[in-house]
C-alpha cells in the first residue's frame, strides 16, 4: 500500500514549497535563518496543509542535531523525560531537534518541562500550531522562540501541486491521463488554500475514475462532486470561526452588503446557524441601533424565521436582514451611553437614588422630612416636567449623546424645543 499522495509529494528542499512567499523568498527572515544553519526555536502558526510540517522536516534535514518528532495530541510527560534523557549521550551528541506538532495541545506542565532544556540551547524546539500561539503557548515558551505565520495557500499556487500530483499517480499506476478544462482549477478552489486536501482530492478523482483502454479521463463533474464541501475551512473552536463572525460582524457595521453576504456565505456552508443569527442581532442593535430602531423587531423576526425553517431555506430571511443591516443608517450612540454608565457604576461612582424616585409608600418616624415630592410628568404640558433623575453625586452627567443621524437629530430637535435646552 502506497503512502498518501501528500506524504509522497511533499517538497525536500525550501525552493519546492508552495506558497508562503512572505517568509520563504530569499530576501526573508525565515528563509535566511535556515540557510545560516543557525536555528533558534521556532513556532509555526497557520492553518493545516500549508506547509507547517514540510518547512520543519527540511530544517530537521539540514541540521547536524539528532531529530526527534511529538505529536500534542498523543505525547505525555514521559515522551518528554525520554528525550531528555538522550541529551549529552551518543545518540544525541550534537543535541536535539525537537520537532513539535500541535504544541497546542500540550498543557502548561509538559510545555515547562521543555523550557530548561529549550533556554541552555541542548534542546532546539521547532513547534507547529493551528491555533493563535498567543492564546495557547505557555509565555515562557513564546518568550524563548521566533513566531512565523503561514498563511492560506492561493488558488495559483496549489495548481502545480495539483498537476505534480496526477504526474506522480499517472506514473505510479502506468496510466494515460485525460484531464477536463476546469478541473485543476475547482480543486484548487475547493481546497481552501489547504494544500494537502487539495491532494486528497487528487487521489479521490483518480480513484473514482474508470480505466479504459489504459487511459483515465477525469472529469469535472467528478471533481465538483469530489470537493462540493471542501471549500469551507472552519473550526467552530478554532480562530477561522472567530475571523469569519468578527469579519462579517464588521461588514455589515462597515455597510458593505456584498462582504457581509459572503461571510454569511461561508457561515450557512458551515452550518453555523446559530453565530449567524446572533451576531446579526448584536449589529442590528449595536451598530445600526438608534439610527433605525425598528429595524430591532425586523431583525428578530427574520432569526426567528430562519430558526423555525431552518438550512437551507434560513438563507433567505437571514441574507434580506443582512442586507438591511447594511444598508441602514448606522449610529452607536446607545452602546457608547450605556459603557459610560457602566463605567461609572463599575468604579462605584454613584449615590443613593433621589427620595422623588424612591419606591415609598410612607414616612417612618426618623424622617425630617415627610413626603416623596415625586412630580408625576403626564401632569404637565407636553408630558414632561423638570426634576432631578440621577443621585446627588452624578446630577449634572450626561451619558448620551445624539447621534448625527435623522432620526436622533429629529428626536434631539424635539426635546430641546419642550425642555427649552435645559
Amino acid at each position: 500500500m502506497k503512502n498518501p499522495l501528500a506524504d509522497r509529494i511533499r517538497p525536500q528542499t525550501l525552493d519546492e514549497v508552495v506558497g508562503q512567499k512572505h517568509l520563504l523568498s530569499k530576501d526573508k527572515a525565515l528563509y535566511n535563518l535556515i540557510a545560516g544553519g543557525d536555528i533558534p526555536n521556532l513556532i509555526f502558526y497557520g492553518p493545516s496543509g500549508v506547509g507547517k510540517t514540510t518547512v520543519a522536516s527540511i530544517i530537521a534535514n539540514a541540521t547536524n542535531r539528532t531529530l526527534r518528532k511529538l505529536n500534542g495530541t498523543t505525547a505525555s510527560t514521559q515522551d518528554i523525560r525520554d528525550i531528555v534523557a538522550e541529551i549529552d549521550t551518543f545518540t544525541a551528541p550534537n543535541g536535539i531537534l525537537l520537532y513539535l506538532d500541535e504544541i497546542q495541545y500540550f498543557n502548561k506542565r509538559q510545555q515547562q518541562s521543555l523550557l530548561e532544556f529549550i533556554e541552555n540551547g541542548k534542546i532546539t524546539l521547532i513547534a507547529s500550531t493551528t491555533e493563535n500561539p498567543y492564546f495557547y503557548i505557555y509565555p515562557a515558551i513564546l518568550s524563548r522562540s521566533t513566531v512565523f505565520e503561514f498563511k492560506s495557500v492561493d488558488c495559483d499556487d496549489v495548481i502545480p501541486a495539483i498537476n505534480r500530483g496526477f504526474d506522480i499517480l499517472s506514473k505510479d499506476y502506468d496510466v494515460e491521463l485525460d484531464i477536463e478544462d476546469g478541473v485543476l482549477k475547482r480543486i484548487a478552489n475547493g481546497c481552501g488554500g489547504d494544500v494537502r486536501k487539495a491532494l486528497n482530492s487528487v487521489e479521490n478523482c483518480f480513484f473514482a475514475t474508470n480505466t479504459v483502454d489504459g487511459k483515465k479521463c477525469i472529469k469535472l463533474e467528478t471533481a465538483e462532486e469530489l470537493t462540493q464541501k471542501s471549500s469551507v475551512r472552519y473550526d467552530k473552536d478554532g480562530d477561522e470561526h472567530y475571523d469569519i463572525i468578527s469579519a462579517y460582524q464588521k461588514s455589515m457595521r462597515g455597510s458593505d452588503p456584498d462582504a457581509a453576504l459572503h461571510y454569511l456565505a461561508r457561515l450557512i456552508e458551515a452550518g453555523d446557524l446559530p453565530s449567524a443569527c446572533r451576531r446579526l442581532m448584536v449589529c442590528a442593535c449595536e451598530d445600526v441601533g438608534l439610527a433605525y430602531p425598528q429595524i430591532i423587531p425586523i431583525v428578530k423576526s427574520a432569526v426567528d424565521i430562519a430558526m423555525m425553517v431552518g438550512l437551507p431555506e434560513a438563507k433567505i430571511p437571514l441574507a434580506d436582514a443582512v442586507i438591511l443591516v447594511s444598508t441602514a443608517p448606522k449610529s452607536n450612540s446607545g452602546e457608547e451611553a450605556i459603557n459610560l454608565a457602566l463605567a461609572d457604576v463599575q468604579k462605584g461612582n454613584y449615590g443613593p437614588v433621589p427620595r422623588q424616585l424612591q419606591n415609598k409608600h410612607f414616612d417612618g418616624e426618623d424622617s425630617d422630612i415627610k413626603g416623596q415630592f415625586y412630580i408625576y410628568p403626564h401632569n404637565y404640558e407636553n408630558h414632561w416636567t423638570y426634576q432631578q433623575y440621577l443621585p446627588d453625586v452624578l446630577k449634572d452627567k450626561q451619558y448620551y449623546t445624539y447621534g448625527p443621524n435623522k432620526n436622533e437629530q429629529a428626536f434631539k430637535a424635539y426635546w430641546n424645543k419642550v425642555k427649552g435646552n435645559k
